[in-house]
């Protein structure tokens, strides 16, 4: 029986290296694999691309891809599905992909953000926290040496973002990955 699997973490924890991992994995394996990001990160237009250079060609999805239908419509149907950048989901397409485990038998693994600049559950997150089968936490590392469980947006001058749209697309120049700690005390600063 297929399952729904959501690894999420901080921001530089390796989730997209990870996915292109278990895509090598199956594939090497003979078996295929559909892969989709979120069409908002235009930085990697149509691919799922790691900070380690590991990059592959990927479907992408908009508020509006019916992901059930597009996955479902595949000939031939894929032996699994990865979803990079998943906290960009709607609430609809996480059920979606739990349909394609629960009724097509489709192992979905998913992989996204936590959480926002201001520690808020990201919709696509929350329902995949909500609904998935398995959840498994990436560990990304603060400067400090705990385990960054936070996003903290800066500006160029490296100072705490705290106000703004929940999305801004952006990198090491606009993210620091830090524990929950030097989170607060950056905002407080």
């Amino acid at each position: 029986m297929a399952r729904l699997y959501f690894y999420y973490a901080s921001m530089n924890a390796g989730k997209s290296s990870t996915l292109l991992q278990a895509d090598f994995n199956y594939r090497e394996r003979g078996m295929r694999t559909m892969l989709w990001t979120a069409s908002l990160d235009t930085r990697s237009q149509s691919k799922i691309r790691s900070r380690i250079g590991l990059e592959a060609d990927a479907h992408c999805y908009t508020p509006e891809t019916d992901l059930w239908s597009e996955v479902t419509r595949a000939d031939p149907a894929p032996d699994c599905v990865l979803v990079d950048e998943a906290q960009f989901l709607s609430r609809e397409q996480a059920w979606q992909l739990a349909r394609l485990a629960d009724e097509a038998d489709i192992p979905v693994v998913c992989y996204g953000l936590r959480t926002d600049f201001q520690g808020e559950l990201f919709p696509g997150s929350a329902a995949l926290l909500g609904i998935a089968d398995k959840l498994v936490e990436l560990k990304g590392v603060c400067h400090c040496g705990r385990k960054a469980t936070m996003n903290l947006r800066v500006d160029k001058a490296g100072d705490a973002v705290t106000t703004g749209a929940q999305t801004e697309i952006g990198g090491n120049d606009r993210y620091v990955a830090l524990c929950r700690r030097h989170f607060v005390e950056a905002l407080e600063a």
